[in-house]
């Protein structure tokens, strides 16, 4: 986890929705240029993750796409609420999917009758823009998914028992601290999950071919955290879909290749500026 040299440009506001009949504050920005017709592109963070912590990528992505990118920090992360002795268990992709994003979205302004926008997820936030997309498949323009999960590996799970053991002995804790209200739990609740046996056996492989918007799978090749089987899967169960392999890079290309990711997402969106398949 490196320092952030700078967050993303325009006021960080506050949205404020109901999860589960309890009130959530969330944290987010706006970045890029808000002009007629430009794309909007929804920014889903990794599993450490938070509105800072992009640093300036989602206003170098939208400069690159002619595109206005809506960033946050989901409930718990960054300066965002967590509702009191809320659980968090296997299932919490697809809660966040299928439940917080949507009412953060209209609390921001996009309705669900409004044009699509594509979503743009690192990690867990990539398998959140998948799982989004196939539950509402008219409501995503298109999908870049970075470093997703779509099932759990071997890999993923012996680089989060380094990362348990990392945590405690470095000053991993503070540099969390710099842009979590509370980094335990964002800690906590991540390892506590991925390292719960019963989500060994979690998988959404199948859920992928509800998706029907254009989707652009991007991994690092020297991904610490899942192998390239992840974004290959995908172009199993997606037809048409992309996969983008990028050389010299580990699980956060956007911060090892960013080059490299701005131009293909960028050529990405422009060649499918028409929308859904």
């Amino acid at each position: 986890m490196s320092a952030v040299t700078s967050a993303p440009a325009g006021p960080v506001r506050f949205a404020e929705i109901r999860w589960r009949d309890r009130p959530v504050r969330i944290e987010y920005a706006w970045v890029g240029d808000d002009g007629p017709r430009r794309p909007t592109v929804v920014f889903l963070h990794e599993g450490l993750g938070s509105l800072a912590l992009w640093r300036d990528f989602p206003q170098r992505f939208c400069a690159a796409c002619g595109a206005r990118g809506l960033v946050y920090s989901r409930p718990g992360y960054g300066r965002s609420s967590l509702p009191a002795g809320e659980p968090r268990d296997v299932d919490y992709l697809h809660v966040q999917a299928h439940e917080v994003l949507p009412a953060f979205l209209e609390a921001a302004g996009i309705a669900s009758d409004a044009p699509a926008p594509w979503f743009f997820g690192h990690s867990d936030g990539g398998t959140i823009a998948l799982l989004h997309a196939a539950r509402f498949p008219g409501r995503a323009a298109g999908v870049i998914a970075v470093a997703p999960h779509l099932f759990v590996e071997d890999v993923t799970v012996a680089g989060v028992e380094r990362a348990r053991t990392s945590y405690a002995a470095t000053d991993w804790r503070a540099r969390l601290e710099r842009h979590h209200a509370d980094p335990d739990w964002v800690f906590a609740s991540w390892i506590d999950i991925w390292l719960d046996p019963r989500f060994r056996g979690w998988n959404i492989e199948r859920e992928m071919e509800a998706i029907a918007c254009p989707v652009l799978a991007a991994q690092g090749v020297d991904d610490e955290y899942g192998t390239m089987e992840q974004v290959r899967s995908i172009a199993r169960h997606v037809p048409g879909a992309e996969v983008l392999e990028i050389s010299g890079a580990g699980h956060s290309p956007h911060r090892d290749q960013p080059g490299v990711l701005i131009e293909a997402g960028a050529r990405f969106i422009a060649r499918h500026s028409g929308g859904a398949r």
